[in-house]
């Protein structure tokens, strides 16, 4: 069973940085394709944020790009989203996910407040 436990979330004000982390167990970061979503307050869908593959580049969201990087940490078994230049509407909860896995964590929660 695919466990994922995202931490890393705070109150940062615009333009700031935060890098989260997402601990996963029940498969191998290293051969599983990894992404990252987020949900607004008061909004019903997740939206997607980021992917890191197996074996390819990783892809961002147009909002994501160029302030936003996904990497991972195989010895750890680690997916994090370092997220910099923070504004307002990054304001959420952010998940981790992986390809073929139905399984989410609880999240962690970004304000981006000043």
């Amino acid at each position: 069973q695919v466990q994922l436990v995202e931490s890393g979330g705070g109150l940062v004000q615009p333009g700031g940085s935060l890098r989260l982390s997402c601990a996963v167990s029940g498969l191998l970061v290293s051969r599983n394709g990894m992404a990252w979503y987020r949900q607004a307050p008061g909004g019903n869908e997740r939206e997607w944020v980021a992917t890191i593959p197996r074996a390819a580049l990783s892809t961002y969201a147009d909002f994501a790009k160029g302030r936003f990087t996904i990497s991972r940490d195989n010895d750890k078994n680690t997916v994090y989203l370092q997220m910099n230049n923070l504004r307002f509407e990054d304001t959420a909860v952010y998940y981790c996910k992986a390809f073929g896995s139905d399984s989410w964590g609880q999240g962690t929660q970004v304000t981006v407040s000043s």
